[in-house]
């Protein structure tokens, strides 16, 4: 049985005031959209952290559905690629990164009397995602968990309600295609976001390209695996035009989160 929507709209009355985490992915996107028709755009305030880390596709796609849902919306910059500890790259990353995210919102939240929101599920609780618990050490909430919604839940309202991210493939951030231990820099990010970019331009959504240093290992859709074996020369010239040597592809296929199971 479904989550209950009418349940996440008493919870979102509750907090009266919000501020979205709004990274345009299927579950903030669906939050945002039901926080700004539970509370109307004076009480919602969406926001989308922008940093190295997000591909510039993201950044545009917020654009376009905050524009098209009449979303309160703003982007702010984050400095998380400020922080050491964030760029030797641990499994503490995302920690690192939710706190300055917090660090850049919570100012506005404060000012204007909102509390900082984001679209966490209850199946993001069983991964590592220590992220989570920089937001919750600094007040933030998560509506879609108190009210019970499992990503599933997300997509099948979000497609009862007509909005076009019910099946959005799932994104994270660019530092997510780094394994742990491997430094970030601005200039591995830039080439990630290139190489992902130029395989979506031939027709493959759902995927990752996790770096290997000169090598691309791809993970894509194991119902497209096929295909990509028939773009192989397509697939490699992209690949390599960004920077690296050799491609690989995966044949376990798109796995979310796939790197973690170094740390678990």
């Amino acid at each position: 049985m479904p989550a209950d929507l009418e349940a996440l709209r008493t919870n979102l009355l509750e907090l009266e005031r919000v501020l979205v985490a709004f990274s345009g992915g299927a579950d903030s996107a669906f939050l945002a959209w039901v926080a700004n028709d539970t509370l109307g755009s004076d009480a919602v305030q969406c926001f989308t952290a922008v940093s190295p880390s997000l591909a510039q596709s993201e950044l545009e796609d917020c654009a376009s559905l905050a524009e098209e849902w009449g979303l309160n919306w703003s982007h702010v910059e984050t400095a998380e690629m400020d922080n050491a500890a964030y760029r030797i790259n641990d499994e503490n990353r995302c920690f690192h990164c939710k706190s300055a995210l917090m660090d850049v919102v919570e100012p506005i939240a404060c000012q204007k009397e909102l509390t900082v929101v984001l679209g966490v599920n209850i199946d993001d609780l069983g991964d590592h995602r220590p992220g989570q618990s920089a937001a919750q050490e600094r007040l933030a909430r998560f509506p879609l968990v108190d009210a019970g919604f499992s990503k599933e839940d997300v997509r099948e309202h979000s497609k009862k309600l007509g909005l076009r991210t019910w099946d959005k493939p799932a994104a994270a951030c660019l530092a997510s295609r780094i394994p742990y231990g491997t430094q970030v820099s601005v200039s591995l990010l830039r080439r990630l976001d290139r190489a992902e970019s130029a395989l979506k331009n031939l027709g493959f959504d759902q995927l990752r390209v996790r770096d290997y240093g000169e090598i691309a290992r791809l993970e894509i859709d194991l119902d497209q695996l096929s295909r990509a074996v028939d773009l192989r020369a397509e697939i490699v010239e992209a690949v390599q035009s960004v920077g690296y040597q050799y491609v690989t592809l995966d044949l376990e296929g798109f796995r979310s989160g796939n790197l973690n199971h170094s740390i678990q």
